[in-house]
């Protein structure tokens, strides 16, 4: 991979998106990279929780690469943000717990990639932003959909047709971060994170993922019947079994099903 990163420790995958001098802006080959790494991971057993940051501390992502799109054809255009739709579902859809370490700018892409992580924890110097319009074009990575709902359609539209900037707190407020730390806690914070995830029952916490996914985008009733579904398939775990046992005899529960 010539623009990511990885390491693997604990459990726990470390992807970076390492395009420093362009402020780990997006362009497609960095798209099919994050696209066949995605795949990677999520057939893998050895990783649980994976946290998705940029290089530096400067930005997470400052957005998708310009100066590959200015002369870019509608086709291209097009055929761009598809690439970064399967890459971005890859992401979201994953069974491990994604979480987004937000160093400084995610602006466009950058805010759109961090959107598709189960979770966003963003530095004290984080931005976020979707400044499509005022280049003349409209959000194409998912900005339009994730952004109105993780925060509201009218929250959602105030961003993208202003192109305003938010600070970390601001996005804390309104829901598109879920926690604020010092630039230099970030990583830490999110690997302690990962950890407290882990120690819990991880195939449960994949069927909690898929039921919450699922039922965000299907009605009430729907939703609930998957859930009852999901419910009675982890009656038929291990952990199911060794965690309600371990309850009852006041022991710490060996969890081990993914």
């Amino acid at each position: 991979m010539n623009n990511l990163l990885m390491e693997i420790e604990n459990e726990v995958a470390v992807v970076t998106i390492n395009r420093p001098k362009s402020l780990n802006a997006l362009n497609s080959e960095t798209l099919s990279e994050l696209k066949a790494c995605f795949e990677d991971i999520e057939n893998r057993k050895d990783i649980k929780v994976v946290i998705l940051t940029g290089s530096g501390t400067k930005a997470f992502v400052a957005g998708a690469d310009i100066s590959e799109m200015v002369n870019a054809t509608p086709a291209e255009g097009r055929q761009m943000a598809l690439l970064a739709k399967d890459a971005f579902m890859k992401l979201e859809t994953m069974p491990q717990v994604t979480i987004a370490a937000v160093n400084g700018y995610a602006l466009g892409g950058g805010c759109e990639i961090s959107m598709a992580c189960d979770i966003r924890v963003a530095s004290d110097n984080a931005k976020f932003g979707q400044p499509e319009t005022g280049l003349g074009i409209l959000p194409g990575f998912g900005g339009t959909q994730r952004l109105a709902r993780l925060v509201g359609k009218g929250r959602a539209k105030e961003l993208i047709f202003t192109c305003d900037q938010i600070d970390a707190a601001e996005a804390y407020r309104i829901g598109l971060a879920n926690k604020v730390v010092p630039q230099a806690e970030l990583l830490d914070t999110c690997k302690a994170m990962a950890a407290k995830i882990i120690s819990k029952g991880s195939y449960a916490i994949s069927l909690a993922k898929q039921a919450i996914n699922t039922g965000m985008d299907t009605d009430l009733s729907s939703g609930l019947t998957l859930e009852a579904e999901l419910f009675g398939l982890s009656f038929a775990t291990h952990d199911k079994k060794e965690g309600m046992t371990a309850f009852l005899e006041k022991r710490k529960a060996d969890l081990t099903d993914f």
